[in-house]
């Protein structure tokens, strides 16, 4: 049975991961290196609480409820005995093997180690550890507490009772599952990235302003916000990151990253988290 979950990252990601968890009655251990990181996860899931109360979308009694039930360490042993684990650092692929091989050391035996990775193999972290059966895909969509989807993946070893128990945790957070094969990008990203990097191009080229490009697939293609917009809001680095895995990953010349997006990211425009990416902030 799963009762406390241990979450690896305390950022955009970590923190909504953590929020919802224990939002559904889920003991939580938040980990990060930085203590400056944990107390804004918190003082940030605490005013999403408040901001859920304010809607009427959960009780008012819920939000000291839920932060009661996350403790923040920037010890990794204190993951030792949670039931299940959910890694949500930067993506990057050393980093995420170096705390896989870490955290397959400190964590109780028969406890699933999961990634919140949006397109690094499963196969090759769990190749990592000692129990690949019990390593498992499990990419939330951001804002957590809002994105009603998580992608599950399997990898090459991955159990079917590391499915069924992973499934049933989507399920008790009330959202909705889409199951993907190991392969680069899984669904959403082997999608997305290349229409966002598209979309660069598009700018890059001169055909029209990034005005105009978001404006069109706005109001052309029902989308919510345009790509640009959208590629701020997520980190031109994350979606350098990802557009890198899928070029090397298929070796197909059409997931080139575009040459202005990665002149972005060297010069630090990192979108909305830096003030400045395709808009100023």
């Amino acid at each position: 049975m799963i009762t406390t979950i241990g979450v690896l990252g305390a950022g955009q990601m970590g923190n909504g991961i953590a929020h919802v968890f224990a939002q559904y009655g889920y003991q939580v251990v938040l980990f990060d290196i930085a203590r400056a990181q944990l107390d804004k996860a918190l003082a940030t899931i605490k005013q999403n609480l408040e901001r859920q109360a304010k809607k009427g979308a959960i009780p008012e009694a819920l939000v000291a409820e839920t932060l009661g039930r996350i403790a923040a360490t920037q010890d990794m042993n204190g993951l030792a005995d949670v039931d299940f684990a959910v890694e949500a650092v930067t993506e990057h692929e050393p980093l995420k093997l170096e705390i896989f091989r870490k955290l397959d050391g400190i964590v109780k035996a028969g406890a699933i180690l999961a990634t919140n990775t949006s397109s690094i193999p499963i196969t090759k972290i769990a190749s990592v550890t000692g129990r690949p059966d019990k390593v498992i895909g499990m990419h939330f969509m951001n804002p957590v507490p809002v994105m009603k989807l998580v992608e599950i993946i399997c990898g090459h070893a991955t159990s079917d009772e590391t499915f069924d128990l992973t499934s049933g945790l989507v399920a008790k957070l009330e959202k909705e599952m889409a199951v993907s094969q190991d392969y680069p990008g899984f669904i959403v990203n082997r999608i997305l990235i290349p229409m966002i990097n598209e979309a660069v191009f598009t700018l890059y080229e001169g055909i029209a302003t990034a005005e105009d490009i978001d404006k069109g697939m706005k109001l052309g293609t029902n989308q919510p916000m345009g790509p640009l917009t959208l590629a701020d809001f997520i980190g031109l680095d994350t979606v350098l990151a990802i557009a890198n895995v899928l070029y090397d990953g298929f070796k197909d010349p059409k997931y080139r990253p575009c040459p202005l997006l990665v002149k972005m990211v060297n010069a630090g425009y990192m979108g909305r988290k830096s003030g400045r990416g395709f808009y100023t902030y």
